[in-house]
């Protein structure tokens, strides 16, 4: 789908499916997760340099987790450890499939980890980051006394009007929007024109001022320039695109 000053001007399928088909979008989840984030700040919930609300952080004292700032979660920069097979991981299933096939609490598990880098100094790609946002924006809802199940559709979708985008939940009702997440291609096209028109939608402010400078901006504890505040950019021009150009992204060529 080509979308152009708000319009499509080219639509195009394959292999049975067609417009009004959620498709499998994997890890495009995360950048989901991180709207979702930007619109509890324009509610005033938090800031991005906010100590990240996770009570565990702060059960003693001297725990190095307390210093995690929401901002450093959003460039997948927390310093969790988290495995998923690198040189630096204990050999074993790893963590970052756990969330999806261990059948346990996704956000518990995640917010448990213990730190192994510094916040902002070693960014990776690891499912403990959305995992741990996921956590914060269903305390910040339940505290506000509203449905976290609802959540999205209610602050989001609706407002966009996205339609039949759906997305699954952990045994314990979590969202693992890490990856679990269908939606048809037009209704990323209008969560992409949200970023384009910098937050604003039909004259209302969605995502606050900054907020998309913010995610399409390089992430300093990433050695490469591709990765901003859960979206990928296009720092280092490996896309034949503009190197200002970001984009949800997710396995199997999800874009």
């Amino acid at each position: 789908v080509v979308v152009h000053k708000g319009r499509i001007v080219a639509e195009r399928y394959a292999n049975g499916a067609h417009k009004d088909m959620p498709l499998e979008s994997w890890s495009m989840g995360k950048s989901i997760t991180g709207t979702l984030i930007g619109r509890l700040m324009n509610d005033g919930a938090f800031k991005l340099d906010d100590p990240a609300p996770v009570p565990e952080w702060r059960k003693t004292p001297d725990d190095p987790r307390a210093k995690i700032r929401i901002s450093d979660i959003m460039r997948m920069s927390s310093g969790l450890r988290f495995s998923r097979g690198s040189p630096e991981d204990i050999p074993g299933y790893h963590d970052h499939d756990l969330i999806y096939s261990g059948a346990i609490d996704a956000f518990q598990f995640s917010i448990t980890r213990p730190p192994q880098f510094e916040p902002n100094t070693f960014g990776r790609y690891r499912n403990v980051d959305p995992m741990t946002l996921g956590y914060i924006i269903r305390e910040t809802v339940r505290r506000r006394g509203e449905e976290y199940l609802t959540y999205p559709q209610r602050a989001l979708f609706d407002k966009l009007g996205m339609r039949g985008q759906m997305l699954e939940t952990d045994p314990y009702g979590n969202f693992l929007l890490s990856g679990y997440d269908y939606g048809t291609a037009r209704n990323w096209a209008r969560l992409g024109m949200l970023y384009l028109s910098d937050g604003v939608w039909m004259g209302e402010r969605l995502l606050p001022v900054g907020f998309v400078k913010f995610v399409s901006t390089r992430a300093p504890g990433w050695r490469t320039p591709t990765y901003g505040g859960m979206v990928w950019i296009n720092g280092d021009s490996a896309w034949n695109l503009p190197r200002d150009a970001y984009a949800f992204r997710g396995a199997g060529g999800q874009d």
